[in-house]
């Protein structure tokens, strides 16, 4: 089971947390889970990080902790 403070939580570094901070806190498992949606959808189009697309694996493993029901 994929969790949010072991497997998601380390996906976004100190930069984009600080990038993101105006809007939600990319570390704090109740922000990510209510903007998962918005997340993910920015992050497959590229927009989010703002330096960096992620790698598809890293994609699929935010993917599968949302179908799985988002566990901290």
């Amino acid at each position: 089971m994929v969790s949010f403070e072991h497997d998601i939580k380390p996906l976004f570094r100190e930069d984009d947390r600080d990038a993101m901070d105006f809007v939600f806190d990319l570390w704090n498992y109740d922000d990510v889970r209510a903007n998962a949606d918005n997340i993910l959808e920015r992050i497959k189009d590229g927009s989010m990080p703002c330096d960096e697309e992620w790698p598809q694996e890293r994609i699929e493993l935010l993917e599968r902790w949302i179908q799985e029901g988002m566990p901290a």
